[in-house]
């Protein structure tokens, strides 16, 4: 059974609200979920082959060029990187929290990505399960793409400050 079977009005209405509402319960359970939860130590934030240290992002995406201009999320009272002005001047526990934040911004625009599953389920139209799944990640994927490279970038300074 599918929740929109409509006319295409109603359909595209209905798919941008769920969206929404989507990304504004991940974006909640991101902000409850402990520090503890984004440990950089785990699967989903660990480092692949593929990623080459972040070569990929900046030979084959050209990260560089594009990942300033794209707008930037600090909750009220949340972690802001405006504090990092240079490399040598950086306290420990500073560095630690903004792995971990990048880890937090990462499972947020991943968990937002996954809307694709919902969208398959309501959709009765194929061709709109598939717009209305592309929307989601498209939007989401340059955001997880800028925190996994940023984090390859502050590990590779943790680790050479030692832990």
């Amino acid at each position: 059974m599918y929740l929109f079977n409509s006319n295409i009005y109603k359909v595209i209405l209905a798919n941008f609200v769920l969206i929404i509402f989507w990304h504004l319960v991940v974006l909640l359970a991101c902000r409850v979920l402990p520090c503890s939860f984004f440990d950089f130590n785990k699967f989903l934030y660990k480092a692949r082959a593929w990623e080459q240290n972040g070569k990929f992002y900046v030979k084959k995406l050209k990260i560089k060029k594009w990942k300033d201009h794209l707008p930037q999320y600090v909750a009220t009272g949340g972690f802001s990187k405006r504090n990092l002005e240079s490399f040598k001047k950086i306290d420990k526990k500073y560095i630690e929290r903004f792995i971990t934040e990048t880890c937090r911004a990462e499972w947020n625009h991943f968990f937002c990505s996954l809307y694709f599953v919902v969208s398959f389920f309501i959709n009765k139209n194929f061709f709109c399960a598939i717009i209305f799944s592309l929307i989601p990640i498209a939007a989401n994927l340059p955001f997880l793409v800028i925190q996994r490279y940023n984090r390859l970038r502050l590990l590779k300074f943790y680790k050479k400050s030692g832990k």
